[in-house]
């Protein structure tokens, strides 16, 4: 049987060949794709080393560390910086670090205390002028401050009625002890005790002798009386003024003796002991470069400042040709009583950790031990030892710092030691590890031999 036009017309259409379809390896590459799987392939080249380590670590691992980490301290990892352990340094060592030695001698400590000082006035030796009467100043003969006077010098003539009433008793006196010097022995024992009383009265209105003796020669009385200086100075106060009314117990001048001056200087709390009153003091002052004025303490103040935490002492001095001003400052050099025969180290020997005072002691195997000391007195350069080592004792004299920090290091590194599989010790104190073991440069590792890192393009 033939078949239809139409069958055939669809087989053919049915064997006839389309478009080719698109192979998936002709797609074209994702490049997020690439980066995963050289990402990935890194990540596998760096668990090799990881995985390494941990079978090394489980093969020579300590069976009893586990237990022995449960109970561990932690704390001891960063150890205090006064807990320190005894070092252990060559000669080499030593000198390079610049370690020196000094042995614990009994001795006597000087002590010496420097502070400074203000040059005053010395009290004992002012003086102030103040008449005992009302008046007026009629004439000023002392007219500047800074004026230095003798003791009898005229300050000023002065007119008081009180003065003028008084010359009037006296010369009565003196007219009535003549008129009866020819009558009964009372009536002249009278008038002799009317003459004595008003010449008292003058005097002890401090009106001079010489005054009173001129008034009884002359017979009439003065308008003014002149008042003279009752001491020797220099005038450095004065209120008064040619004219002024001054009235009783009025202070018209101030003169200060400068032939003696204190230097009153401050020492701190705990120098206070090693003051005591007559101890040998100098003193020093830039108006006088490389001179010194030898002098004594003259008195220690008995009270104590709240806000400086010092106490005055007070230095006399001799003061010839008035060089020395009130006002200046000065240096203080006071020699104190030390302690005798007391155990002594170098002051640099002695390492402050702010709780406690520490010196290196060397033992007899060499090593440095740490040792807590109390200390006493200090001078320049010795520190008493109360407490902490002996006679003949010997610690480190200087680079004390550095052994302090190098044996807290040891601590540090002894406490990291005792972590579970932190086994660490001291490194030798020879050249450091070969620093081709530093890790390369970052952006410069090395690339392993025969890896193409490319080749996941």
């Amino acid at each position: 049987m033939r078949p239809s036009s139409s069958n055939l017309t669809d087989g053919a259409a049915a064997r006839t060949p389309g478009p080719p379809a698109a192979s998936p390896a002709a797609e074209p590459a994702d490049p997020r794709s690439a980066t995963r799987r050289r990402i990935a392939r890194g990540a596998a080249l760096a668990a090799i080393p990881l995985a390494a380590l941990g079978i090394a670590w489980w093969a020579t691992r300590d069976p009893g560390r586990p237990e022995e980490a449960a109970g561990h301290d932690h704390a001891t990892m960063a150890a205090p910086g006064d807990s320190a352990r005894p070092v252990t340094l060559d000669a080499d060592q030593a000198r390079r670090i610049g370690v020196t030695f000094a042995p614990v001698t009994a001795s006597d400590l000087p002590r010496r205390i420097r502070t400074v000082g203000q040059v005053t006035f010395d009290e004992t030796r002012v003086t102030t002028v103040a008449p005992k009467v009302d008046g007026w100043v009629e004439r000023l003969y002392v007219d500047y401050t800074g004026r230095p006077v003798r003791r009898g010098e005229p300050l000023f003539a002065l007119y008081s009625p009180m003065l003028v009433t008084a010359q009037e008793e006296l010369l009565l006196a003196l007219r009535l002890a003549r008129d009866v010097a020819a009558g009964s022995a009372d009536a002249r024992a009278g008038a002799d005790d009317l003459v004595a009383s008003a010449r008292r009265r003058l005097a002890y209105w401090d009106v001079p002798a010489d005054e009173i003796a001129r008034v009884e020669r002359g017979g009439e009385v003065r308008r003014t009386v002149t008042l003279r200086a009752p001491a020797s100075g220099v005038v450095v106060e004065k209120s008064v003024t040619a004219g002024q009314r001054i009235m009783a117990g009025d202070a018209v001048y101030r003169l200060a003796d400068l032939s003696t001056v204190w230097v009153d200087g401050d020492v701190y709390e705990q120098d206070l002991r090693a003051v005591r009153q007559g101890q040998r003091a100098t003193a020093e002052f830039d108006a006088y470069p490389g001179e010194r004025w030898a002098g004594r303490i003259a008195y220690v103040y008995p009270t104590l400042s709240p806000e400086t935490r010092t106490a005055r002492v007070r230095v006399a001095l001799a003061n010839p040709g008035l060089r020395l001003k009130p006002g200046m400052y000065a240096t203080l050099h006071i020699e104190g009583a030390g302690s005798a025969a007391a155990l002594t180290v170098p002051r640099a020997a002695v390492l402050a950790t702010g709780e406690r005072q520490l010196v290196f002691v060397r033992r007899a195997d060499g090593r440095l031990e740490p040792r807590e000391v109390t200390l006493g007195a200090t001078s320049d350069d010795r520190a008493e030892i109360l407490r902490g080592v002996s006679a003949g004792d010997t610690v480190v004299a200087s680079a004390t710092f550095l052994v302090d920090a190098e044996s807290n290091l040891g601590t540090a590194l002894g406490g990291m030691g005792d972590m579970p599989g932190m086994e660490i010790t001291l490194p030798p104190a020879g050249p450091r590890a070969d620093s081709a073991r530093a890790r390369p440069p970052r952006g410069d590792s090395p690339r392993a031999p025969g890896h193409d890192h490319d080749g996941g393009r």
